[in-house]
């Protein structure tokens, strides 16, 4: 996120977060390594899917543009392709979504937040497919459910997983901030800078209080330090501002004393929603990019000597997979989730702190798409996989029964076997056939259309891509600021 972006969208997209349970921080016995936990969160459910996905759509393009230097598309633009989205669901009669005055909200665009009645949508019980073959039932309950899947404790001593938003489209971890220490809820982003967590005194920017989150300040933590020193930060689907603090923070059971870092004094409805469930933003892209001006907390951990490198690790798990093994490691790579062999070093081509490498070329199924020159952003962030548009349409052209819906969206047979690969530094990680179907079209059938999960998307100077967790969760991905490096592997 440059600051950016979830989703989506904020991936960036940041999407709202709901979570009930958070693991432990386990003793460490791996010097110099460091893991947390990510877990799986829920799927808001008074969205029909595909208004969730194009709003996922939105915030990546969002985030996309501010990683770009370009000009954000401007809200009207952005709600007319939301009421475009929302009129083709009303003519699909696929479910019933209602909004206040017949027409979407413009004061909140990413979560499409009204007064009075909120949109409704009709979910059934979905059952498995007999042939075996269409989009997961698992992960479509997740579209359709509330409800919450927490990772399996790690297999790394030193580890915390990492939990899923709803059908892969989100990763947090929890760290303990202040004294004494209390459980905070972050999401990880690759993508973004700075971290921050709401202060105790924030107003959201519709005059409320922040919501039903954690909040941290001097009546809750003796070791609060107010720098007076303010920062602002916007991101694809909301922005926060506040003032940079110093406070202890703790890591897997690795404390920073005194680590600098921001509280949120006001926050758009989109963190401040009681509906997002996750109390703030870690960001481990190259403190270069932080807008805080501070380091970064795997940096901190570095410079403090409790890990050997500033080295981020991800494993993303896949909730169709129901392995629940996802994970965030602080200062190396945990050699049990990748095959050791495939692992390749790639340089980082950005300057401005992003994650950035050069892909060799792409292919659909073994056949080489002849798109050359490419590079890809890897942000955690962000969702779906963005592309420019006429790459999108040579890849869509290769599979299938694709349909080009315009406005960037493709979508493709939820029975689809098409596997995208990107080559880097002479290894090709292709990405499983599920991931590109990204959602159902409509729910009652899981063996007819999906929404690709791979967008256009007008970027840079037309040949940058941004891969987000639609690629990254079929790779162990690491990031290492001291080489300036990153390393992907194929997952075992």
């Amino acid at each position: 996120m440059q600051i950016t972006p979830f989703i989506l969208l904020l991936g960036s997209l940041l999407l709202p977060i709901t979570l009930d349970a958070y693991a432990i921080p386990l003793t460490r016995e791996q010097t110099g390594v460091v893991t947390l936990p990510l877990k799986r969160a829920p799927m808001r459910r008074d969205l029909h899917p595909q208004m969730l996905f194009r709003m996922h759509n939105v915030r990546s393009h969002q985030r996309l543009a501010r990683m770009t230097g370009r000009e954000v598309p401007s809200a009207e633009v952005l709600l007319d392709r939301l009421a475009v989205r929302e009129a083709s669901i009303t003519r699909r009669g696929s479910a019933r979504v209602g909004y206040p005055g017949g027409k979407l909200a413009n004061n909140n665009l990413p979560n499409v937040v009204t007064t009075g009645e909120i949109a409704h949508v009709d979910i059934p019980v979905l059952a498995a497919d007999a042939s075996g073959k269409g989009f997961s039932p698992v992960s479509a309950q997740a579209v359709a459910n509330n409800s919450l899947t927490p990772a399996n404790t790690p297999s790394n001593a030193n580890s915390l997983g990492l939990d899923i938003e709803g059908n892969d489209v989100g990763y947090i971890a929890t760290v303990q901030m202040g004294t004494p220490p209390r459980d905070f809820k972050l999401l990880m982003d690759s993508g973004s800078a700075d971290l921050w967590v709401g202060a105790e005194q924030c107003i959201s920017v519709n005059a409320s209080d922040c919501g039903n989150h954690v909040f941290l300040g001097q009546q809750s933590s003796s070791s609060f330090v107010d720098t007076q020193t303010p920062f602002q930060i916007t991101y694809g689907s909301g922005a926060v501002a506040g003032n940079v603090i110093t406070d202890n923070l703790v890591v897997a059971g690795l404390q920073i004393s005194g680590h600098t870092f921001g509280v949120a004094t006001e926050e758009s409805q989109d963190f401040s929603s009681s509906q997002t469930n996750f109390d703030g933003i870690m960001g481990l892209a190259q403190s270069i990019l932080s807008q805080q001006q501070t380091l970064t907390p795997v940096e901190s951990l570095a410079k403090a000597g409790l890990i050997q490198e500033a080295i981020v690790s991800f494993k993303l798990s896949r909730l169709a997979d129901q392995k629940n093994d996802g994970e965030i490691t602080f200062g190396g790579l945990d050699a049990s989730k990748f095959d050791a062999n495939t692992l390749v070093t790639i340089n980082n081509v950005n300057a401005q702190g992003f994650w950035e490498g050069g892909i060799d070329s792409v292919s659909l199924n073994g056949t080489d798409l002849g798109l050359t020159g490419r590079t890809a952003i890897l942000d955690t962030g962000t969702t779906l996989l963005i592309v420019p548009p006429g790459d999108a349409q040579a890849i869509h052209q290769a599979i299938p029964g694709a349909v080009d819906l315009a406005n960037g969206t493709f979508t493709i047979p939820c029975t689809t076997q098409a596997s995208l690969a990107l080559t880097f530094r002479g290894r090709s990680f292709a990405i499983d056939p599920r991931d590109i179907a990204f959602a159902p079209v409509d729910l009652n059938n899981l063996t007819g259309d999906c929404v690709s999960g791979i967008t256009a998307g007008q970027i840079g100077g037309g040949n940058q891509w941004l891969a987000g967790d639609v690629f990254l969760k079929n790779v162990y991905f690491s990031t290492n600021v001291g080489k300036n490096t990153m390393q992907l592997a194929k997952l075992t």
